[in-house]
């Protein structure tokens, strides 16, 4: 028995049923059923959203593993073309030039493939040291530079799209001790 007929069984004397009260019990259930149908109509949109933002990450993000296979290529044509040094490459042959500017190309398409796909470097270049984005791995004298700066890049970082691929790794500014024999403030 639903609450209509609960209402219509609740007749006044007079045998006919309170109209009043059906009314009343109706609104009530219509306003239940409203409250019920935004619930479930929120509840769609909020999957909807859900769904379409996972896809779009999972198409930005598909390639992430692909990616760090391609960045440690990227590595080795950087060190390759590190190890010549300037001074050999001008006195080399015309032939050992062409393979070396071959490399620098081959290395300049990649690293712009790279950036296509949403794969970029990361910017160390006067940074403070950031462990969001950084991995130390020494910390040296700072050669003028404020103590927690990157002083050394020793291997380029990469992020994709806004979560990061791999850290730099970088060496870090130290604070610089008090000269010897200088006396720390000791005040008490």
């Amino acid at each position: 028995m639903n609450d209509n007929e609960d209402q219509m069984s609740q007749q006044p004397e007079g045998g006919t049923p309170d109209i009043h009260a059906v009314i009343a019990g109706l609104q009530a259930e219509a306003a239940d059923l409203k409250d019920r149908l935004l619930r479930a109509l929120a509840e769609t949109e909020n999957t909807r959203r859900r769904a379409e933002r996972d896809r779009l990450e999972a198409s930005q993000y598909a390639v992430t593993r692909f990616a760090r296979d391609m960045v440690a290529i990227a590595d080795n044509f950087a060190r390759a073309l590190a190890a010549v040094p300037p001074d050999k490459l001008e006195a080399a042959d015309p032939a050992i030039k062409a393979v070396i500017e071959g490399v620098e190309v081959t290395e300049r398409q990649l690293l712009a493939t790279l950036e296509r796909h949403g794969v970029k470097p990361i910017d160390t270049d006067g940074a403070k040291f950031d462990p969001n984005l950084h991995q130390a791995i020494a910390e040296v004298a700072g050669e003028g530079k404020p103590a927690g700066s990157v002083v050394n890049v020793v291997q380029t970082g990469y992020v994709i799209g806004d979560r990061l691929l791999r850290p730099a790794m970088v060496t870090v500014a130290r604070k610089d001790a008090p000269p010897a024999g200088e006396a720390l403030d000791t005040k008490v």
